[in-house]
């Protein structure tokens, strides 16, 4: 590890340099600190990430990596999720506390790491820091009293991504209620120090000027799109006119062209071995998703195996005779919620799927890890990674018993089925955090939130791997469509 400490840290850049001199110095003088790594893609946070847990590690200290997402901890060494990692619960409120017990091995691990490393941290909304807050000051105050008022308990936090990104998802929430629950809105952020990243490293990974020039305009243009510098129509609302190269323009079959796009050799040799792990058609809602998933599976020949899921209603102590009368299996079976599969799973083997559990984060198993289907059993279902570290590893997936934690139920209910979805396509927000070669933008309705359109073109290193079909009210191809950006967010940075 000291060896590759020392190839990374001489390829570090000048300001890659004060950020890892900022930061090892608080680390190695133990008196801790709240960082803030902000910096646009191709700036190279996750390099930073490597770099410093390289140095660390390699003088026998701890360090934990986290992410708010389990795709994007496939990126970092021993990479895993915050929620997993720091037992944070999956309903919080202000008065909430990570469920690490005084005393217990979770504890002294905790007290024992000299580096915490959350990447991807806008995405997460900012109870979730503040209740790792409490957590560590509580722990933390058994080494010294004086660290119940410090910043996570005085331990050396950085946190890191993108507010150009997806902010925290609220549901029903409005733009201000999206913005508040924002970590720099947080008042810890008040103790942070902001790191700024701003070069791009793809431009110096090229000797090709022209190659050089084209990424930069690129990166240019997807970051004016990121801070909402765009034109405004006669409603108030930020419209983005996309060049005609970027467009699909075919309008007889235009989905069929996008297709062909993302996946070449598609009709040719659908069954090549990971075949589909380089590109992905993205969509903003999941009614999109399904629309282009089962558009993507009518095209292909070979039998379809169905899996239905068996549900049923948890029980609760009160209205048993109320539950059983109105929950029935149609009523449930009906029912569509975010982190689950729908009763219906409609497969073929040489598919493209998605995971929707975390079965085995040191295994690659994610959240967004994506698989090709190998053998559709009645109670099994062999894949093979296509995407992350574990490229290549099959694994077989058993039916599982999942139970939504969509806090819009009033009720609770238990669905089993393969915690899979077919994933021809995906949303935005799934898609944030991973780097493809080729991506779809499917747009048949404009996205809804900020940093949705930036995040599906900024999935993309150059403008070659990228086409966009937009469709307007009629469903006509159009080449202008909506970008939602809160710039309020970025006044505090």
């Amino acid at each position: 590890m000291a060896k590759e400490h020392d190839i990374l840290l001489k390829a570090l850049n000048d300001e890659q340099i004060h950020v890892y001199q900022d930061i090892m110095t608080a680390v190695v003088s133990n008196n801790g600190g709240f960082f803030f790594l902000y910096g646009y893609g191709g700036t190279s946070k996750t390099f930073m990430w490597k770099t410093l847990s390289a140095a660390l590690r390699s003088k026998g200290m701890i360090v934990l990596n986290v992410t708010s997402s389990g795709i994007a901890s496939l990126l970092l060494p021993g990479g895993k999720t915050a929620h997993s990692t720091f037992c944070i619960p999956l309903l919080i409120n202000d008065e909430s506390t990570c469920n690490i017990a005084q005393g217990s091995l979770h504890a002294k691990l905790l007290m024992a790491t000299n580096l915490i490393i959350w990447d991807e941290a806008p995405m997460m909304n900012r109870m979730c820091f503040e209740v790792f807050d409490r957590t560590l000051r509580d722990i933390m105050r058994n080494v010294d009293d004086a660290n119940n008022d410090k910043p996570f308990g005085g331990k050396a936090v950085v946190l890191g991504g993108d507010f150009r990104q997806i902010l925290p998802v609220i549901k029903k929430g409005f733009r201000f209620d999206i913005i508040k629950s924002a970590i720099n809105y947080s008042e810890l952020w008040n103790c942070c120090k902001v790191l700024k990243l701003s070069k791009n490293m793809r431009l110096s990974t090229t000797t090709n000027n022209q190659t050089a020039n084209d990424i930069k305009e690129f990166a240019d243009w997807i970051l004016k799109i990121g801070d909402g510098q765009m034109d405004v129509n006669e409603n108030g609302e930020c419209m983005v006119e996309i060049p005609k190269e970027l467009l699909i323009i075919n309008t007889d079959l235009p989905l069929l062209s996008l297709v062909e796009f993302v996946y070449p050799q598609f009709v040719v040799n659908m069954m090549k071995p990971n075949y589909f792990d380089d590109g992905a058609i993205l969509c903003p809602t999941n009614d999109s998703v399904e629309q282009v998933n089962d558009f993507m599976l009518s095209l292909l020949g070979g039998e379809e195996v169905t899996y239905l899921t068996s549900d049923t209603p948890c029980q609760s102590d009160e209205q048993d005779e109320v539950q059983s009368e109105w929950f029935t299996s149609e009523f449930l079976n009906d029912i569509k919620c975010s982190g689950i599969p729908n009763h219906k799973l409609k497969l073929k083997t040489g598919v493209p799927i998605m995971l929707l559990r975390n079965i085995d984060q040191a295994k690659g198993l994610s959240n967004g890890t994506r698989l090709q289907v190998n053998h559709l059993g009645k109670n099994v279902i062999s894949a093979t990674v296509i995407t992350g570290k574990n490229i290549g590893d099959r694994i077989f997936i058993p039916r599982m018993d999942l139970v939504p934690s969509d806090s819009g139920l009033s009720f609770k209910f238990q669905r089993r089925q393969f915690p899979i979805s077919l994933c021809f396509a995906m949303t935005i927000n799934k898609s944030q955090g991973q780097t493809l070669s080729r991506v779809g933008l499917y747009l048949p309705q404009p996205v809804f939130t900020h940093g949705q359109l930036y995040v599906a073109i900024s999935r993309v290193k150059t403008k070659r791997g990228l086409k966009i079909l937009i469709l307007d009210e009629n469903g006509n191809i159009t080449n202008t469509t909506k970008n939602v950006v809160y710039k309020e967010i970025f006044e505090t940075l």
